[in-house]
């Protein structure tokens, strides 16, 4: 429609121009969230952003131990959504709204520098978010002032310019670091290799119970195979063996009754013509012996019965030698008588040396008959 205008949600709508009723320190109207009516030629109408911008600051600042550090920061501002702020904006950037950040930089450039003139680096960077409350606070009344609301400050790099004072200060801990770094790599390391070595153990102990289980399968797949192949054969073989088992008991049987003729007609009758052969060879000895004795006994007798027959010779003689010797006899007749004894005596010990000479052959003679009888047994 004609005349009727409606800002943007971002947007704040200046209408100025025509004297605003009811407000008398604004020379212009503001409109936000709602269209209206701007009367041609009596009214002007121009829009103010009120969307988030940026602006960022890089400074130089020296630190409270005298060390230059860069630093940058990025602030999040936007004009303020209450009317106040909107005509206080609309008043400094309405010409050109692109000095926003240009004036917010250069704002906080100074009490950024302020602030960090009065802290060490070490507080800088272990307490940024504190250096950042601290700056949004030295610059909330002036910001203000001039319409502008800040969201968000941060510190995006901090560097001291090639002195090596902040690596200094970070190396040991970033040697604890690199120390945990590589303590927890090496953890890594071991736990991977163990879960791999684990991972391999089972597929190997899988392999393995997988390549069992395929063995007891086909050696089960085999046996069967086997058996049945050898079903045939095994019963042929089971038959033939009954047939050979009869074999062998009629053969044994046969073998005991040949055992029982040959008994009978050859070891029996062997036996009784041994005993007979052996009966009459100690029949034959017994008479050998009988005729040896008898023999013997014959020869003693007549042995005796020579001797006796020279027994009165041998004694006449004696009694002839004694004759012509020069023997002298002390004792009378008793003497004499015992010389003639001792005479008697001399043959009959010859007498019984013979007797024994003769018996000793006797007994030679004996035993050679035994001998001859036993050679005669066997």
């Amino acid at each position: 429609m004609f005349g009727y205008r409606v800002p943007a949600p971002n947007e704040a709508l200046l209408i100025s121009g025509k004297r605003q009723r009811g407000d008398d320190a604004l020379q212009f109207k503001i409109v936000t969230g709602h269209g209206v009516f701007v009367v041609p030629v009596f009214s002007r109408a121009s829009t103010l952003t009120l969307a988030m911008q940026e602006a960022e600051v890089v400074e130089d600042c020296f630190t409270q131990q005298g060390l230059t550090l860069a630093v940058q920061a990025v602030i999040a501002f936007k004009v303020g959504d209450d009317h106040e702020s909107i005509a206080a904006a609309a008043r400094r950037f309405q010409g050109d709204q692109s000095q926003m950040a240009t004036l917010v930089g250069r704002i906080f450039s100074g009490h950024l520098r302020s602030i960090i003139g009065s802290m060490t680096v070490e507080a800088i960077i272990r307490e940024q978010q504190t250096l950042g409350d601290a700056i949004l606070d030295a610059s909330k009344t002036e910001m203000g002032r001039i319409g502008l609301a800040v969201d968000s400050l941060q510190i995006s790099s901090i560097d001291d310019k090639g002195a090596g004072y902040i690596r200094a200060l970070a190396a040991p801990h970033q040697a604890t670091v690199n120390q945990a770094a590589k303590v927890a790599q090496a953890a890594a390391d071991q736990a991977s290799a163990m879960a791999q070595q684990e991972s391999i153990r089972n597929q190997n102990e899988y392999a393995r119970q997988t390549a069992v289980a395929q063995a007891q399968y086909q050696a089960e797949i085999d046996q069967a195979q086997q058996k049945a192949a050898q079903a045939g054969p095994l019963a042929a073989a089971q038959a033939q063996q009954a047939v050979l088992a009869e074999r062998s008991l009629v053969a044994a049987k046969n073998a005991a009754l040949r055992e029982a003729e040959l008994i009978a007609e050859v070891v029996k009758p062997a036996q009784a013509e041994a005993e007979r052969i052996t009966t009459l060879a100690r029949a034959q000895a017994d008479a050998t012996k009988l005729s040896a004795e008898a023999a013997a006994a014959q020869g003693r007798i007549a042995l005796d019965q020579l001797v006796i027959q020279q027994l009165p010779e041998m004694l006449r003689a004696a009694a002839e030698g004694l004759q012509g010797a020069n023997l002298t006899v002390l004792d009378g007749a008793d003497g004499l008588s015992g010389v003639v004894a001792s005479l008697a005596g001399q043959g009959m010990a010859l007498l019984d040396s013979v007797r024994n000479g003769l018996s000793t052959h006797v007994e030679d003679f004996d035993a050679g008959a035994d001998r001859k009888a036993l050679n005669a047994s066997d």
